[in-house]
C-alpha cells in the first residue's frame, strides 16, 4: 500500500482536536505531499515538523499542516507548543507500540492535518485531545479502519457533530 489514510476526533469545546493524516512512503504520493507541505508555506498556514523537543524529530518524519488559518501569536504558539508536542508523542508511541513498524519508520512519512480553534485557551486540553486524536488516526490508518462494510453499516445512523442541525 502506498498510502494509509486516518481520521479521528477527540475532546470537546474550543480545544476539540480533529486530525486527518496520510502515511506513506517517502518516494510515493505522500512523500510528494510531505515535501510540498514544507516547501510551500503561506501566511497563516505555517507547516512544521513534529518534534518531541527541539533537535529530536519523530520517525516517521511528520509534517503538521494547519487546517485553520493561524491568526495571531496565541494560536501560533498553541500549534508550535501543545499540538506539536502531542502529535510528536502520538507518532513516537505508535512506533514504540508496533502500530507503525520500527523497521518502516525511516521509509515512511506522515502528513498530519491539525485543527486549532481560534478560541482555544486550555493548552493541557489541546495537548490531550490532539494526542488522543493523532493516536487514533494512526491506528485507523494502519488498520484500514473503518472498513467499507463498517462505513456502510453506520452510514444511516451516523450523526456528524458539526452538521448544523
Amino acid at each position: 500500500m502506498s498510502m494509509f489514510i486516518g481520521e479521528a476526533l477527540s475532546g470537546e469545546g474550543n480545544e476539540i482536536a480533529h486530525i486527518d493524516l496520510l502515511i506513506g512512503s517517502k518516494d510515493g504520493p505522500v512523500g510528494v505531499a510531505f515535501a510540498n507541505a514544507l516547501a510551500r508555506q503561506s501566511e497563516g498556514h505555517t507547516n512544521l515538523l513534529a518534534v518531541l523537543t527541539p533537535n529530536l524529530a519523530v520517525k516517521p518524519a511528520t509534517v503538521m499542516v494547519t487546517k485553520v488559518t493561524i491568526k495571531g501569536m496565541r494560536q501560533a504558539v498553541q500549534m508550535f507548543g501543545p499540538a506539536q508536542a502531542a502529535v510528536a508523542k502520538a507518532v513516537a508511541d505508535a512506533v514504540a507500540a508496533g502500530v507503525i513498524r520500527k523497521a518502516d519508520a525511516e521509509n515512511l512519512v506522515i502528513v498530519c492535518g491539525v485543527f486549532i480553534h481560534p478560541g482555544a485557551t486550555d493548552d493541557k486540553k489541546i495537548y490531550d485531545y490532539n494526542y488522543a486524536a493523532t493516536k487514533q488516526a494512526i491506528e485507523n490508518a494502519m488498520k484500514g479502519s473503518p472498513s467499507a462494510d463498517e462505513m456502510i453499516a453506520g452510514k444511516d445512523s451516523a450523526a456528524h457533530p458539526f452538521r448544523g442541525f
